[in-house]
């Protein structure tokens, strides 16, 4: 089994984030991806690491990635430079996070139709919108709808799901913007939603 863990520390309210490196019995089966992409957000860098305890595997992983993979070298300067940040960085970072967290949820609360759960964890937030299509939306926000001759660029949600035709209608929220450039994207896609919803679409 592979275990996407670059969010492991991404987690709220003092809960913790089980690795499947620690589940009973996976030693041998148990396949850990990381990166320091989503911890020290540097979104596109391509460094991280496969981890498991199956020698055999392992190997193999090895001769691959030496015959074919080399990440680019600014990009492995940068990742030497975050492993130097002081432990107070994560806890720091994670407060900061948790009220980019709270501030989208309570907005998107506001919404009448919007349905969406508080995360547990990571950095984004999933909401159902009451609109048939959230892809025809994103790329209306994005051609057609600009606030000071600013807009917002959001994810359908349907991408992220494996059953075709699930997360039509919802788009993946990603609060890593500082709290200025966030409220000023919020109120971008909250009235652009309302807009929106009022065109014969």
């Amino acid at each position: 089994m592979i275990s996407d863990e670059v969010d492991r520390e991404f987690v709220y309210e003092g809960e913790k984030c089980t690795s499947v490196l620690e589940l009973e019995g996976c030693d041998q089966l148990a396949i850990v991806c990381d990166s320091v992409s989503k911890r020290y957000s540097a979104c596109g860098a391509r460094v991280g690491c496969i981890i498991s305890r199956n020698k055999e595997l392992m190997g193999t992983v090895l001769k691959f990635a030496q015959a074919r993979l080399c990440p680019p070298t600014v990009d492995q300067v940068a990742a030497t430079a975050c492993e130097k940040l002081p432990d107070s960085y994560l806890p720091e970072i994670m407060k900061e996070y948790g009220r980019r967290r709270d501030y989208v949820f309570n907005e998107l609360q506001k919404i009448e139709g919007v349905i969406c759960v508080k995360p547990r964890g990571a950095f984004y937030i999933i909401a159902k919108l009451p609109i048939k299509n959230a892809e025809d939306f994103c790329i209306w926000l994005l051609e057609n709808y600009h606030v000071n001759n600013e807009t917002v660029k959001l994810a359908p949600a349907e991408g992220f799901y494996a059953t075709p035709g699930l997360g039509r209608d919802e788009l993946r929220i990603a609060y890593v913007l500082n709290e200025e450039e966030l409220k000023k994207a919020m109120n971008i896609f909250i009235t652009g939603l309302e807009v929106y919803k009022n065109l014969d679409r």
